[in-house]
């Protein structure tokens, strides 16, 4: 192995620009049609005009980059100098719906750059919270994460949720192709190739599905060539029962990007997470955020399909995944690139993603393990897997609830596992050396 090969598993380190492009291809490719989905459900939903919805990705795409470029080149104490890849969040899809459709998209924004500063303003002060968050209970959240992904990746492997052919023999065979492809190269294959088993197993399955008809090339018809970003495409306002209900999930969204940042350092570094890594991530999260409201998005946080990706295949040059990032906003500035990348079935996308889920509840156990299997820890394990995990799968339980508490909670299991293993470290008795 040559030099500028062994700087790809080095945070630091020279890599020619045409060794990295593939390897930050590989991760926007990991997470770019999840980055773009949560906008287009909500563009839909709130009915606003196909022009609209097509500037609304593309300053997607461009805040990702941004997000992911500061996550790995701090600006002060924002941004954690970890491979991080960042993108619009889920978890905020469900409240985002609820408020532009009552209060309008105005709202939303106005409580999107306010909840972004108080999150941003929580990373900035660490130490008055961070011991809140011991090793054993990032440690239960990382393995949360891992378990929250699995349905994921099942119903993308399938052909996406709600899609018309779900579970059809089509996707069937294309997301087990691309599985394949990627276990067999991660065995088999030495090195650089190794190394991008994903990209492998997406380019094959691309084809597969290409040779099988499934590939919709008509959103390419009307596609411009270059278009700029649209600032402040919606009138801030603001409105306190919206932004007191976006600051509530901005908290769960620190949860998982605490727990993101301790699986990129055990599972892809090697070691525990820094208590200035994890203010710094949640800082990034938050301050970006304010700038995805600006442009009209939803709160952007740390994609765990890409700490998976980088468990996975070790490669953790800063450089190399800062080329994704560029390669993401390129894509924002230049349409028919973020379009192209959007004909890629959604069982390709599966096969890939299953494995890097995995890694991550494998990081989980890993973490568990070096915290020891004490009755303490056995308990503040198991119960807050067992309620996290369990009840989101009877949301119906939570009915009862303020819809809040509902919004936040039902079908986060993430957020029940955290504040639970908190609460359970804070009131169990230490053991006695």
């Amino acid at each position: 192995m040559n030099n500028s090969q062994s700087n790809l598993y080095q945070l630091d380190g020279r890599v020619p620009v045409l060794q990295a492009v593939p390897f930050g291809l590989q991760h926007v490719l990991a997470m770019f049609v999840s980055n773009i989905t949560p906008i287009i459900i909500l563009a839909n939903v709130v009915g606003l005009d196909s022009s609209v919805s097509a500037a609304l990705v593309q300053n997607c795409m461009i805040i990702a980059g941004i997000g992911t470029l500061i996550q790995l080149y701090p600006i002060w104490r924002i941004g954690s100098r970890l491979p991080i890849v960042m993108g619009i969040s889920f978890t905020f899809l469900s409240l985002s719906m609820a408020i532009a459709t009552s209060q309008g998209m105005g709202t939303l924004m106005g409580a999107v750059i306010v909840g972004g500063i108080v999150e941003g303003l929580l990373g900035l002060f660490p130490n008055q919270w961070t011991k809140l968050v011991p090793h054993i209970v990032a440690a239960t959240v990382v393995t949360a994460i891992g378990f929250s992904l699995l349905p994921i990746g099942a119903n993308s492997f399938a052909g996406g949720q709600g899609a018309a052919d779900f579970g059809s023999l089509n996707n069937w065979i294309v997301g087990t192709i691309t599985l394949l492809t990627c276990l067999l190269t991660q065995i088999f294959a030495k090195g650089f190739l190794r190394a991008l088993s994903v990209l492998v197993g997406l380019i094959v399955g691309y084809i597969v599905a290409l040779c099988m008809g499934m590939v919709d090339f008509s959103g390419l018809g009307n596609v411009s060539i270059i278009a700029l970003p649209t600032l402040m495409p919606f009138t801030p306002e603001f409105h306190l029962d919206a932004i007191l209900a976006i600051v509530c999930v901005f908290l769960v969204s620190a949860t998982e990007t605490i727990g993101d940042t301790s699986a990129m350092c055990s599972g892809a570094l090697g070691r525990n997470v820094h208590k200035k890594e994890m203010g710094a991530s949640v800082a990034c999260d938050g301050f970006v955020s304010v700038i995805a409201g600006c442009f009209g998005c939803t709160p952007i946080t740390s994609f765990s399909q890409n700490v998976g990706l980088a468990a996975i295949s070790k490669v953790v040059n800063r450089f190399t995944i800062a080329t994704g990032a560029v390669i993401m906003i390129i894509g924002g500035l230049f349409p028919v690139i973020g379009t192209l990348l959007t004909t890629i079935p959604q069982a390709v996308l599966g096969g890939c993603t299953i494995m890097m889920f995995g890694s991550i509840m494998f990081a989980g156990f890993g973490m568990l393990a070096r915290s020891g299997f004490s009755d303490r820890n056995m308990i503040i394990v198991a119960l807050s897997l067992s309620v996290g995990l369990g009840f989101t799968q009877a949301t119906g339980m939570f009915s009862i609830f303020p819809q809040i508490i509902q919004t936040v909670f039902a079908e986060n299991c993430v957020a029940i596992v955290f504040l639970l293993a908190v609460i359970l470290n804070l009131v169990l008795p230490k053991e006695k050396n």
